[in-house]
């Protein structure tokens, strides 16, 4: 039987001006709950990877939409939902940011860089307004890294 545990629940409004409280807030609940400090360190970089593209594409920053960020422990995964206000978009239209011509491009990095650390991700649209990002990553307390 699994146990699933709400670490966190954070509502923000849609300016960019809030992805640094929340990467703090991430990473202060993280250290609380003795993960591995280079998988918090990949967990709030995703998470406020995620957290931007909420308020930059999903909300377009209008200041009338909320971005919620939600941590929870279930078992030994650690599940991270972020979900905006706006319009859903299609996560398999990205282009590629390791293709020749996307390669200097300044953005188009964040969505990849949440793939290679997450073990899972996963978008729903669950009322045709709005995006859900649910990743999930199997974490270890620092002394079952340390012995494998």
């Amino acid at each position: 039987m699994t146990t699933k545990n709400s670490l966190l629940r954070l509502s923000i409004g849609s300016d960019l001006e809030q992805v640094d409280l929340v990467g703090v807030v991430i990473q202060s609940t993280l250290e609380q709950t003795a993960v591995d400090p280079d998988q918090t360190h990949w967990l709030v970089m995703s998470v406020r990877e995620a957290v931007i593209n909420a308020i930059l594409h999903g909300n377009r920053q209008d200041p009338d939409k909320r971005v919620l960020v939600e941590v929870d422990l279930d078992g030994p995964d650690l599940i991270v939902r972020v979900e905006d206000e706006g319009q859903g978009f299609d996560p398999d239209s990205l282009p590629d940011p390791t293709a020749p011509e996307n390669l200097l491009r300044s953005s188009g990095r964040g969505v990849f860089m949440m793939r290679q650390f997450a073990d899972s991700i996963e978008y729903s649209f669950p009322s045709k307004r709005g995006t859900v990002v649910t990743m999930r990553k199997r974490i270890a307390p620092p002394q079952e890294e340390e012995s494998k």
